[in-house]
């Protein structure tokens, strides 16, 4: 019996310690927004936050997530950075096929709750493991400098 902390919330789950963290998330714990891509850490369809940082699930044992933090797409809803990504996402109609969109997501928040106002070459860096077979990547910036601009404005006027 393992226990992992999923979305802030301590889940207990019988998956081996060995068992790559996108599998436990996926057949044990039934959050099936965590795509599986490639298996190898190349595509980014699996990206989940350890800890804050964009890490690819598929090849993360879950051993080497215990005791740390996982968030998951499931809980960007909940998240201001989060939904300010996906609303940009929708405006921009970024999604095509959809399949990689929560590893982009994912990618995109992690990289906004770095650098508030990133550039192209910022975005194009954080984003660069995240493949996109239907080639959206200008939406993509156009939507995290979108989300960037909003959350921008959000802080300004919250400040007031």
């Amino acid at each position: 019996m393992i226990t992992l902390n999923v979305n802030g919330a301590d889940i207990q789950s019988e998956a081996d310690p060995a068992t790559p963290v996108l599998w436990v998330l996926r057949d044990s714990l039934g959050m099936t927004g965590t795509k599986f891509g490639c298996g190898a850490a190349l595509c980014g369809a699996c990206t989940i936050h350890l800890n804050g940082q964009p890490t690819r699930s598929c090849v993360t044992p879950a051993s080497a997530a215990l005791g740390q933090k996982i968030t998951t797409i499931e809980a960007m809803e909940n998240d201001s950075i989060g939904r300010a990504v996906q609303a940009a996402w929708i405006k921009h109609d970024v999604p095509q096929c959809g399949y990689c969109q929560s590893g982009q997501v994912m990618s995109a928040a992690a990289l906004l709750r770095i650098i508030k106002n990133p550039t192209d070459a910022d975005i194009d860096a954080a984003m660069s493991g995240n493949i996109c077979r239907c080639g959206t990547y200008q939406r993509i910036r156009a939507a995290i400098k979108d989300a960037s601009r909003t959350l921008a404005w959000t802080v300004s006027t919250s400040k007031s």
